[in-house]
C-alpha cells in the first residue's frame, strides 16, 4: 500500500512541475451619447495551467448598465461565474492558440423587477500574444454553444462571430 501511495505522489509531482498558475481579465467601460446608456464591467479571471496544451480556470464577472429612458432609470446589473478547461492546439514563440470549453451561469436584475439566472454551455475560441515571459495579451472571439437566459446573448443554440462576444484582457503568468 504504502508503495503505491508513494508511485502515485511521485505521478502527481511529475505530471504537476510544469504547471504555472495565472491571472488576468478585463475592464470595460462604455457610454453611448445618443442613446444615454453607460456600461461598466470587471471580469477577473484565474487559471492553472497542467502543461503547454492543457489549463482549467474561472471567470468571476459583474457588468453595470445604467440607460436612462424618458426620465426613467434602467438600472442592470449582472454576475456571472464561468469556470472552463482550455485546450491549446497551436503554439509558436509568440502566439498561441487555445478553445475555452466551458459553462456559465449569471444572475441579473433589472431595476424594479425580479432577478433573472441563466446558464451557457459551449466553447470560446481564444488567441494569446506573448508580450514578455509573463504578461501576454488575450482575447477571446465568439460563443458556439446553448445559452438560457443568459446574460449576455440571445437564448439557443448557434455560433456567434461578432463584437458583443468579443473580449480583451491581460494575463500575468507566475
Amino acid at each position: 500500500m504504502k508503495k503505491m501511495l508513494l508511485m502515485v505522489v511521485f505521478a502527481m509531482t511529475a505530471l504537476f512541475a510544469q504547471a504555472q498558475i495565472y491571472v488576468g481579465g478585463g475592464i470595460g467601460l462604455w457610454h453611448d451619447h445618443d442613446a444615454d446608456e453607460t456600461l461598466f464591467s470587471i471580469t477577473p479571471e484565474v487559471g492553472y495551467e497542467f502543461n503547454h496544451k492543457w489549463a482549467v480556470g474561472a471567470e468571476i464577472g459583474y457588468s453595470h448598465a445604467l440607460k436612462e429612458i424618458e426620465d426613467y432609470d434602467f438600472t442592470v446589473n449582472a454576475f456571472v461565474f464561468a469556470p472552463y478547461a482550455r485546450f491549446s492546439f497551436y503554439e509558436n514563440k509568440v502566439v498561441r492558440l487555445f478553445l475555452d470549453m466551458g459553462m456559465g451561469v449569471s444572475s441579473y436584475k433589472v431595476k424594479h423587477h425580479d432577478s433573472e439566472c441563466g446558464f451557457e454551455i459551449g466553447i470560446k475560441p481564444g488567441l494569446a500574444i506573448k508580450l514578455n515571459k509573463n504578461f501576454s495579451l488575450v482575447t477571446k472571439v465568439g460563443f458556439a454553444g446553448y445559452r438560457d437566459d443568459y446574460y449576455h446573448g440571445a437564448d439557443g443554440f448557434g455560433v456567434v462571430l461578432d463584437g458583443e462576444d468579443l473580449s480583451f484582457g491581460i494575463e500575468y503568468t507566475f
